[in-house]
């Protein structure tokens, strides 16, 4: 999750947030897990994974969430991603130049 630290790091003031987001996991661990690991995003615990499935259709880790100022989500990646490697960092750039998002 480095490379997710750092893409969180460096979004954040493009008013772009990542968001992590675990579902059925025992949140003590959760917490343990993501101070453990040094992770600076907002990590959400989904207790029985009804919102994380139902609503955003996601139903297996990992998936990372970008969220505007606004609070809407504006895009999310499914599965593990290289955020170094040019085609994240250029879909990654597309959203925080989305015209819907001004």
């Amino acid at each position: 999750m480095p490379s997710v630290n750092k893409l969180y790091t460096e979004l954040k003031d493009k008013g772009l947030a990542v968001v992590l987001v675990t579902f059925r996991e025992d949140p003590g661990l959760v917490k343990k897990t993501a101070t453990d690991r040094g992770y600076v995003a907002p990590v959400l615990i989904d207790q029985n994974g009804d919102t994380t499935g139902r609503v955003y259709g996601v139903f297996g880790p990992p998936t990372v969430y970008f969220v505007d100022r606004q609070g809407r989500l504006v895009g999310r990646a499914v599965g593990a991603k290289d955020w170094e490697s040019e085609p994240m960092r250029r879909l990654v750039e597309s959203l925080v130049q989305s015209p819907e998002r001004r």
